[in-house]
């Protein structure tokens, strides 16, 4: 099952090391990872995003669930860090975009709190011991949610409903006296830019999508591969 992953740790070096505990769990079997982060959260209420060498195998933040629940964690100020460029952040995002419930979210940022560090994953896993096992005897406070669909279908509503609004302005402004023209025009001009805007978001969801469905198959590869060599 596709879960996002939120770990809390007393300190940063603490993250890291749940961090690699999660690769070590992904190259067992146990877990597929598909992308990572440490976030932590400062004292002026600024957050700051982690990053060593790769977020995974999805390889960018840009558009997945887990870029967006790292910008709504950040805050109304919003993450800072070179990792984060191109991922909208605080409140500039939808909240449906990371695809988790508000209480999630909500539980999470109760224990985000200065010194304080999430680990924030996107993993698939069959059951909850392997990453519970190995987070608690590294002393991390675990929380789970089952990724929803549900941002996908609001995405086709939301589009459909303003083209339709789109087409009935301009059936209007066919009719329209000069003045009232110039009116239409920048109430359609500004629809038009909000389809698109939403249009483009459902394209980078879809995107980060296929980018996980194609890691998740070469991992699955990988270790066939690799349990095909032991035995030969």
């Amino acid at each position: 099952m596709d879960r996002m992953l939120v770990v809390i740790f007393p300190n940063e070096r603490k993250s890291y090391e749940g961090k690699s505990a999660l690769q070590q769990l992904d190259s067992e079997g146990s877990i597929s990872l598909y992308a990572y982060a440490v976030l932590t959260k400062n004292a002026d209420g600024t957050a700051t995003l982690k990053q060593e060498d790769d977020v995974g195998p999805i390889g960018t933040l840009a558009g997945t669930a887990l870029g967006s629940l790292i910008g709504v964690l950040g805050g109304p100020v919003g993450v800072a860090a070179g990792a984060a460029a191109g991922m909208a952040a605080g409140s500039a995002i939808d909240l449906s975009n990371t695809r988790v419930g508000a209480d999630f979210i909500d539980d999470v940022q109760k224990f985000l709190l200065p010194p304080n560090v999430a680990l924030v994953a996107e993993v698939d896993e069959e059951w909850t011991e392997p990453v519970d096992t190995r987070m608690e005897a590294i002393g991390g406070n675990v929380f789970r949610r089952a990724l929803s669909e549900v941002a996908d279908k609001m995405d086709d509503e939301d589009v459909a409903a303003m083209k339709a609004d789109l087409a009935q302005l301009k059936a209007e402004r066919v009719k329209a006296q000069a003045d009232r023209k110039a009116k239409l025009d920048d109430t359609i001009d500004d629809l038009d830019s909000k389809i698109q805007a939403q249009l483009q978001r459902a394209k980078d969801r879809r995107d980060a999508a296929r980018r996980k469905v194609q890691a998740k198959a070469q991992a699955l590869k990988a270790r066939a591969d690799a349990i095909r060599s032991k035995a030969a």
